[in-house]
């Protein structure tokens, strides 16, 4: 392993684990080197980070460094969220880790700023809506991040935000790293009890999306003008907490997330509650114009063609490409029937985004071994959806998803499902590649999911690899499975010669942190149904508790279901 910057740049072209091909460098520090590379086995870009040696570093402290890549990667694992990084791997090569996520084309909050400033309002609501959601995601699995500023702030080419870099997060669940190697927290973006030395809980996280957005509205950080650690430290401790200059709900937010005592600070679920009117309209980009095209994070080379022609490795023209084709998306972005008086559709509505997390936690473990599995493309669209209006009794509606955005001109279809559930879109890779639409109650416990797996039989799967994996799916390595009724249904299919399949099976997730656990064990209902080459899963995810509800939504769901195009 490279024990220098210079050597480790050096090492391009070199092949991680017999799989993961190093290609380009696209950022790093004192302690690791990100890279832009290709899974050779999924054919599909991932960024690797690779940890850096100082030369003539002690052991001690060497294994330290190493610590923080692993927790950084168990962070990630447990955190299944469209504004998290998504973890594909921890490869090891010569001894050594490498974790692999999710390639995404963007740039820094923090470089956007330093090139171009404060930020507009619609750009501001999206920077605190999307790093809310993933706080929010974080801090139901139990993880803590610590350091939450601009430079962990990504913005996708499209307008997507992601929260990155783990690295000194805290699982609840385990014992903190002590030694001072390891850094604490950003000066300038550190929450007061960080600093202080009190102990940390999640909002310490809110004070680090308060500064942020301190950062992006401002065009300067609250702390640190000077490049004093100490005294900035000693400001942040002991010093007036500045107050915002711009008026309105982002000014408000700030201010509610910027207060010394911990317990008062504002909610995740409240910041995305104030920047809902303020979110752009559906379908624009309101970054497009600031970030950088050439950049070496944004200009990523375009995964090689699948022909057989072309060699395992052989790089194309480079040009701009799309996210990773498993890219852990944002919530749909949806448009409104047009009823008076408008109201915009909440992006993932502020307590189901959490929810959602719950739900995604309890059935996407194992995310590792789902990365061994050969994937497909699959593209779902965008849905349109009844005003989320929440009577007592919850009314059935009908959620249409009408675009048509699959290669093969395919995928559309309508469920019913109770009125005003916020609709998520995931992926998922077992057995092979998919995209999800979930629909998700207001109390987060319920959950009705659509699943697509574009051309499954033309890759020779079958019903029973599904099957297969399910345990691995629903619980995890250290979860409870529960296959209770397994049988065919309907006629067969013409083109995959196999029939309609019913599955009702419970699960719960090994090693759910905080609020979870009492929640954790759930009951779920899926209809398997191959349509062509495609295989089509609907599902109803309840808790246990709850059995005459479940049948009746899964009955409602099933008898309103069809794929439209």
């Amino acid at each position: 392993m490279p024990t220098t910057e210079e050597e480790a740049a050096a090492g391009a072209d070199r092949l991680i684990a017999d799989r993961y091909r190093l290609e380009q460098r696209i950022g790093g520090g004192a302690m690791g080197i990100v890279w832009a590379g290709t899974d050779e086995l999924l054919r599909r870009p991932v960024a690797v980070k690779e940890v850096l040696l100082p030369r003539g570093m002690p052991e001690g402290e060497a294994a330290e460094l190493r610590e923080r890549a692993l927790r950084e990667a168990r962070a990630i694992a447990l955190v299944t969220h469209p504004n998290v990084v998504t973890l594909y791997d921890v490869a090891r090569h010569e001894g050594e880790p490498f974790v692999v996520m999710e390639l995404v084309p963007s740039q820094s909050l923090a470089a956007v700023l330093a090139e171009h400033g404060a930020l507009g309002d619609p750009q501001l609501a999206l920077v605190a809506d999307g790093v809310a959601a993933a706080l929010d995601a974080a801090h139901r699995a139990g993880i803590v991040h610590r350091d939450v500023k601009p430079g962990n702030v990504l913005i996708g080419d499209d307008g997507r935000i992601k929260l990155s870099d783990f690295g000194i997060s805290r699982n609840v669940s385990e014992h903190t790293i002590t030694s001072t190697g390891i850094m604490l927290g950003t000066p300038a973006f550190i929450a007061p009890e960080i600093a202080s030395g009190e102990a940390v809980t999640d909002a310490a996280d809110l004070w680090g999306l308060g500064a942020t957005l301190f950062a992006a509205s401002e065009g300067t950080a609250p702390y640190g003008a000077n490049d004093d650690p100490l005294a900035t430290i000693t400001s942040v401790v002991r010093g007036p907490v500045p107050a915002p200059h711009r008026p309105g709900p982002i000014g408000e937010i700030i201010a509610g997330l910027m207060v010394k005592d911990p317990a008062q600070r504002m909610t995740a679920q409240e910041v995305r509650r104030h920047v809902q009117d303020l979110l752009p309209p559906s379908g624009t980009r309101p970054f497009e114009m600031l970030l950088d095209p050439e950049a070496p994070t944004v200009r990523v080379r375009k995964v090689p063609s699948t022909s057989p022609n072309t060699a395992p490795g052989t790089a194309t023209d480079e040009e701009p490409a799309p996210l990773a084709a498993d890219p852990g998306p944002l919530p749909f972005m949806l448009s409104e029937p047009p009823p008076a008086p408008r109201r915009r559709f909440r992006w993932g509505a502020v307590v189901l985004g959490l929810a959602a997390v719950v739900l995604f936690a309890a059935s996407t473990a194992g995310g590792f071994a789902a990365t061994r599995a050969l994937a497909g493309h699959d593209v779902l669209p965008e849905i349109t959806t009844p005003a989320p209006s929440q009577p007592a009794t919850p009314r059935l509606a009908r959620y249409v998803d009408e675009a048509k955005r699959s290669q093969q001109g395919g995928g559309g279809f309508e469920v019913v499902a109770p009125e005003g559930w916020d609709v998520f879109r995931g992926s998922r890779n077992q057995p092979t590649e998919s995209m999800v639409v979930y629909l998700i109650s207001p109390d987060g416990r319920a959950e009705v999911a659509v699943e697509r797996f574009e051309g499954y039989y033309g890759d020779r799967s079958t019903a029973q690899d599904y099957v297969d994996v399910l345990q691995e799916r629903s619980a995890g390595e250290h979860g409870t499975f529960r296959l209770e009724e397994d049988r065919p249904t309907g006629a067969t299919d013409e083109v995959s010669g196999e029939t309609d399949r019913f599955l009702r099976y419970t699960a719960s997730q090994g090693g759910v942190i905080g609020p979870a656990v009492a929640d954790s064990e759930r009951s779920t209902t899926s209809q398997l149904m191959p349509r062509g080459s495609d295989l089509w899963v609907l599902r109803v995810t309840t808790p246990l508790d709850q059995p005459g509800a479940h049948q009746r939504l899964f009955d409602e769901a099933l008898g309103g279901f069809q794929i439209t195009s």
